[in-house]
């Protein structure tokens, strides 16, 4: 990755995914979220102080040192435990039926083979587990689609593989996903281009 990928990336999208409107969206992506989790791409740790008190624990997969060091003091207040358990949401490294919910925000864009990160998740979810998820991706609008297509090579070269145009809940669906709750809207203060987002409830079956 480099040294800017390494050690900068990280610290810019702590900052970045800290900004005051990623708060209450934060807060309801994790709503309801109970039991055993896994959280793919946990970065810095910034969902950390909206964890419900009925998650018992987290296993947080995160390939980035600098992003684990900069969650310390939030994993270091959390009334749940947290531990690093992976470094790729690729191959999650657990058995099967492992988790009774799987929470996902702002990373799916990132993950190189996301339909082999989808297919990890299914596979180390209980049946009936639920996948929480907030995205970026193609938006609903043709012409805001195209100033995508146009953005993404750039958005791909300064943000470390992130993708504008994934079609978040087709991928879910896709994958064997059941969408039991989304909301699709443009994030206030960005750019449509890059704040089309979706946040709800995935169930595998």
């Amino acid at each position: 990755m480099g040294v800017y990928g390494e050690h900068v990336l990280p610290r810019i999208i702590d900052v970045a995914c800290n900004l005051k409107t990623a708060v209450p969206q934060r807060r309801r992506v994790c709503e309801g979220l109970s039991g055993d989790v896994v959280e793919i791409g946990f970065g810095s740790g910034l969902n950390v102080p909206f964890y419900p008190p009925a998650v018992r624990q987290v296993a947080a997969v995160e390939p980035a040192d600098v992003g684990w060091k900069l969650a310390a003091g939030r994993v270091g207040a959390s009334t749940v435990p947290v531990h690093r358990s992976g470094l790729d949401g690729q191959a999650l490294p657990f058995p099967d039926d492992r988790f009774d919910a799987a929470l996902s925000t702002w990373t799916m864009c990132t993950i190189p083979d996301i339909t082999a990160a989808l297919r990890e998740l299914r596979r180390v979810l209980k049946p009936g587990g639920t996948l929480h998820f907030v995205e970026h991706g193609l938006a609903p609008d043709e012409r805001v689609r195209r100033w995508q297509h146009r953005l993404e090579p750039v958005q791909k070269r300064v943000f470390g593989g992130c993708h504008l145009t994934r079609p978040v809940v087709d991928l879910l669906v896709d994958a064997g996903f059941t969408i039991e709750d989304v909301d699709r809207y443009y994030e206030k203060g960005s750019p449509k281009a890059l704040g089309a987002h979706s946040l709800g409830v995935a169930r595998s079956p």
